[in-house]
């Protein structure tokens, strides 16, 4: 559900993305996503011990494909789950800053001055470019999730806000 290399699953997982916009009406309000993580993952995160003896039991897939591909694994095996709380649509360029917040975009202040800038994180850790809006930010970042263009083609969207389920 959310693009790894960009740290969204991870946001997600710290409660600091709440809000996903798609293409195409996927989810109902009320419905529970699984958030897809490869099996490694899932061993390093803490979740080993569930593997092996909790609810998920130890699975032959955990050998498979799946072990580092997240595209690979099964949903009902997965640990953690958002909620679908909300969906709407509108066109990609009508978000707002706060709903920008929600997808992920974070805010810093320039050390010695009033200056705030917004960014996205890379990964593990945040990208070295700010931006001055939050709008800004999230323009780059659904271009580097969904293709460049994406911002400038300001396609209809389905916007899902959602909780993680603990």
């Amino acid at each position: 559900m959310f693009k790894d290399k960009v740290g969204l699953t991870r946001a997600v997982l710290r409660r600091e993305k709440t809000m996903t916009r798609r293409n195409s009406d996927m989810y109902e309000v009320g419905e529970e996503v699984a958030i897809a993580m490869s099996y490694k993952s899932m061993a390093n995160g803490g979740y080993l011990k569930q593997m092996m003896e909790g609810p998920l039991k130890f699975k032959k897939e955990y050998t498979g494909a799946g072990w580092k591909n997240k595209m690979y694994v099964k949903a009902e095996l997965m640990p953690r789950r958002v909620r679908i709380l909300r969906k709407w649509q509108e066109r990609l360029q009508d978000i707002s800053d706060e709903d920008c917040m929600k997808e992920g975009i974070m805010e810093g202040n320039f050390r010695n001055t009033w200056d705030r800038y917004y960014y996205q994180t890379w990964g593990d850790v945040p990208n070295a470019v700010t931006f001055r809006t939050p709008r800004e930010a999230f323009a780059s970042l659904i271009d580097r999730v969904s293709g460049k263009g994406t911002w400038d083609s300001n396609p209809l969207v389905w916007c899902y806000e959602f909780e993680l389920i603990d």
